[in-house]
């Protein structure tokens, strides 16, 4: 092995590292990916987790200077093919392999940014957000699920962008507290969290549901190196959307909402049988 592919390695180690560290349930649905599928993912997550911290964690430190900075190195790595940085240097391999377009790194920064000062969001907002900061990264994956292939890609673009959005209003509605009173964002449009309660819950469990449908249909389309891990994925945050909806709403606003992992490895169990016999 050459110097340069140790590198390469120690690169997608690091991304991988990072999933682990913070997600078990996306660790989950990667490991549940065809293995040559598990890398890119990886890389992706990395990214992304790594944008995010900057915005929410990063509290004693110029949020703004190390965006900023995190984005121009992000760039310099997409078009020199390297980076000292381990996470974008796997990142950037991802994305010149795949042909992922600049307008969706573009996108997912500018929600990042948002972060940064919006505190309220409007419907127009809102929805811009959510086209940044999840449905553009359903579609950086589906590019590497695709594997090249465009008709695929156009023919499940709006249901991949659907499943990313009903994650995201998921981990909101997961995060009410820490986001509102923690950090002060109130992202849902026309809810007021002061006064938070069963209606307003029940009008954004609507819309998840709508979302999650349609994200559901892709998954049975996706390539069935793909359709395993997503669905993992789909079932997990199907399960926290329904402990959601058996909460109440002033328990949704004091704490956080939690699968345990014991019935992570169960939803696991569920969708390889599933997935063995082609039922999903």
């Amino acid at each position: 092995m050459s110097h340069e592919s140790l590198y390469n390695k120690v690169a997608v180690r690091c991304s991988k590292l990072t999933t682990n560290a913070y997600s078990t349930s996306f660790s989950l649905g990667i490991f549940c990916l065809e293995k040559k599928l598990r890398d890119p993912i990886y890389s992706i997550y990395g990214f992304v987790r790594f944008a995010d911290e900057i915005v929410d964690t990063f509290h004693n430190h110029e949020k703004e200077t190390l965006l900023k900075k995190f984005q121009e190195d992000t760039y310099e790595a997409i078009e020199q093919g390297i980076s000292m940085n381990p996470i974008l240097h796997s990142f950037q391999q991802t994305v010149n392999k795949y042909n992922i377009n600049r307008t969706l790194i573009d996108q997912f920064l500018a929600s990042m940014k948002m972060d940064l000062g919006q505190k309220e969001y409007d419907q127009s907002t809102f929805q811009e957000y959510i086209l940044g900061s999840a449905e553009v990264v359903g579609l950086m994956c589906l590019k590497v699920f695709c594997q090249g292939d465009e008709k695929i890609y156009e023919r499940l673009k709006p249901m991949a962008m659907k499943l990313g959005s009903a994650f995201q209003k998921i981990n909101f509605l997961r995060d009410l507290n820490a986001d509102f009173n923690g950090m002060g964002r109130s992202y849902f449009p026309g809810i007021d969290l002061e006064k938070f309660d069963e209606s307003d819950k029940t009008k954004i469990e609507s819309d998840i549901a709508a979302d999650f449908h349609q994200g559901y249909l892709g998954i049975k389309e996706l390539p069935r190196g793909a359709r395993f891990g997503v669905y993992v994925a789909y079932l997990y945050y199907l399960a926290l959307f329904k402990k959601i909806k058996n909460t109440p709403s002033e328990h949704v606003m004091k704490r956080r909402i939690r699968i345990r992992n014991r019935h992570k490895f169960r939803i696991l169990f569920y969708s390889y049988l599933k997935h063995q016999l082609n039922l999903i």
